[in-house]
């Protein structure tokens, strides 16, 4: 996989039928490594290890529905009371963070309501914050703490 501009970690990976599988520490499972697994999985670990978000308060995969539609969020980070805080979007490095990957997340939003949107592509990360009481998205210099939130 191609190097990203993330922390790199002790990645668990194994191969299986000529496939290669990432071990997803969220989910508690191997899954077949995809550009943007490979993304989403040092995002995560970056999250865990040097922002200190706790593991067990972030999922992968949430499903929601939109509009009677099916979607999933790549990650969602939850507060100490269960409630969702930030939902990130995840695309390979060769997806450019364009408007249309934050119409994207902007969308699930929409239904969860969160006061922080992340995307990365590996490459580049960023991150945003929702005020909803003045209709206004601050983009922030860098990812808070779990602590900040």
């Amino acid at each position: 996989m191609k190097g990203l501009n993330l922390p790199s970690y002790s990645t668990k990976v194994i191969s299986k039928n000529g496939k290669e599988f990432i071990w997803d520490i969220l989910r508690q499972k191997y899954l077949v490594i995809t550009p943007e697994e490979w993304v989403r999985q040092h995002f995560v670990q970056m999250l865990i290890n040097h922002y200190e978000y706790p593991s067990g308060l972030m999922a992968n995969e949430v499903p929601l529905t939109l509009n009677n539609t099916k979607r999933r969020c790549d990650t969602v980070v939850y507060d100490r009371s269960g409630n969702p805080v930030i939902i990130i979007e995840y695309k390979r490095t060769t997806v450019p963070l364009t408007q249309k990957v934050f119409d994207q997340i902007s969308r699930y939003n929409i239904v969860m309501k969160v006061p922080y949107l992340f995307v990365s592509n590996g490459i580049r990360s960023i991150a945003c914050s929702v005020d909803y009481e003045n209709n206004k998205i601050t983009f922030l210099y860098d990812i808070p703490k779990y602590s900040d939130l």
